[in-house]
């Protein structure tokens, strides 16, 4: 489907359909030295100078393509979709600056590395608020956030002892939105080693940004690890691990934790951590409901960091559209030393393999926020806390929980129940602070030997939970 041919949703499938027939052809190394080894500093310097495709005819939305360089190093081809007929969108170095890099000559069309996305609502300045750019890696906004974390279209033997293998986006199709529409289709190839695919995904943009994601994948061999619906962020340290940081700010995350909502209706919290060795956590479901990482801390003062921020990053909520059937939701936590690595990565894995040979095909829904669309209707946890015992390897956690319920209105018969495996836990404590709507649950882990211990505590009253669960996995 290129210059002036017909577009066909079908047939962007039946292009990943044909592809998987055939061997895996690694991308050209044709990017110039001089793009290449440019540092970061070097490739923001580059600057698109021409207005945005589609800016003057008030469709609502416009796209900036992006240049090839410095870690973005593959080509993708780009193509609009106008009145029902194809157009590429071709490179020419005439539209962008270059900073203090100088351009080899004769330079030919080299394509680009992904694009952005611009909305142009009439309710204030326009904003960028995704940006479609690597492997296959999307990032979005809300209207005034920063960016922060980052979605994969598909993610294949992460943490594996053979290596992350990396599929990548190699065409899209934009199909140009109606004037004044709020949203803009996106049609997507993707290809690797060991599978192709066909991605469809929608924009809609505002104080929530939404992006439906369909997927249809056709593997060349036997799947057995992979992640759908995956979302990647950094935890460098915060209040649950402090790692002797020597920094003047109190904390540096964009997420805060994992959230579930199970297929059983179960509300889960696992807040996320810097560990000292990887760590793979695995939470069995069938036909989940959600999950996402979140960024509960809201607040200027949690972090004191006027650059970064992270106040500003948004949640990202999946929304599984259809029966995803079992499997698990993976949780990776990747030891790292810098806040530029994104350490945090979670996704949904099928319980069985994909064949070679099979289509399969899969929908979500996935939330940039603020908050999460779907909530619990129950205390959830506001922070949680973790230093040094009374002696030996002893841990005291601290847990607070916020909600209605808690306040003036607590019931007398709230109680926290608290299981720990293995290992043990003493002095647990309830202390109901009515007029701030918190109870903090406090207690020592004992560890004894064990150099990992899970732990799970929710606050019941009647008999019922009138909080989610607290899930965490202490390790030295």
């Amino acid at each position: 489907m290129g210059e002036n041919q017909r577009f066909d949703p079908a047939v962007v499938v039946d292009i990943a359909r044909q592809l998987a027939k055939k061997p895996f052809a690694a991308p050209a190394n044709d990017l110039p030295d001089v793009f290449a080894n440019l540092n970061p500093e070097q490739y923001a310097a580059i600057r698109y100078t021409q207005p945005p495709v589609w800016s003057s005819e008030a469709r609502g939305i416009a796209v900036e393509p992006l240049h090839r360089g410095f870690v973005f190093r593959d080509g993708v081809e780009l193509f609009t979709v106008e009145d029902g007929a194809v157009r590429r969108i071709g490179y020419n170095p005439a539209q962008f600056e270059f900073g203090r890099t100088n351009l080899p000559n004769n330079l030919g069309d080299i394509r680009y590395s992904g694009f952005k996305l611009i909305a142009q609502t009439g309710n204030g300045k326009p904003f960028d608020f995704a940006v479609v750019q690597g492997g296959t890696f999307f990032r979005a906004i809300a209207r005034g956030q920063n960016y922060g974390a980052i979605s994969r279209a598909l993610t294949l033997r992460p943490a594996e002892a053979r290596g992350e293998e990396f599929p990548a986006f190699r065409a899209f199709w934009l199909e140009r939105p109606a004037v004044g529409s709020n949203s803009i289709t996106v049609h997507a190839v993707l290809d690797s080693e060991s599978t192709t695919g066909a991605v469809r995904m929608t924009f809609r943009p505002g104080d929530m940004t939404i992006v439906d994601v369909e997927t249809t994948l056709f593997p060349r061999v036997n799947l057995e690890h992979v992640g759908l619906g995956g979302i990647a962020s950094t935890y460098l340290y915060g209040p649950n691990d402090l790692l002797n940081s020597d920094d003047i700010r109190p904390a540096v995350y964009e997420a805060s934790g994992l959230q579930m909502w199970n297929g059983s209706g179960e509300w889960l919290w696992r807040p996320v951590q810097n560990p000292e060795t990887l760590q793979i956590s695995a939470f069995v479901d069938n036909s989940p409901k959600g999950f996402g990482l979140l960024q509960r801390d809201r607040s200027y003062e949690a972090f004191q960091d006027d650059d970064q921020r992270f106040d500003r990053r948004p949640s990202v909520w999946n929304e599984p559209l259809g029966d995803w059937g079992q499997g698990s939701v993976q949780l990776l936590e990747i030891p790292t030393d810098a806040e530029i690595n994104d350490n945090i990565l979670t996704y949904w894995r099928p319980k069985g393999p994909m064949a070679a040979g099979s289509e399969v095909a899969l929908a979500y829904r996935q939330y940039w926020c603020w908050n999460p669309p779907e909530r619990p209707p129950l205390a959830t946890v506001a922070q949680t806390r973790s230093g040094k015992g009374l002696g030996g390897r002893r841990r005291l956690f601290a847990v607070d929980f916020s909600g209605d319920i808690l306040g003036e209105g607590l019931p007398a018969d709230i109680r926290s129940v608290l299981t720990v495996g293995p290992g043990t836990f003493q002095n647990l404590k309830l202390l109901p602070y009515p007029e701030r709507k918190t109870v903090r649950v406090a207690f020592e882990l004992d560890p004894g030997n064990e150099n990992a211990c899970e732990m799970r505590l929710i606050l019941e009253a009647g008999g019922k939970p009138i909080s989610e669960t607290w899930l965490y996995r202490w390790t030295p």
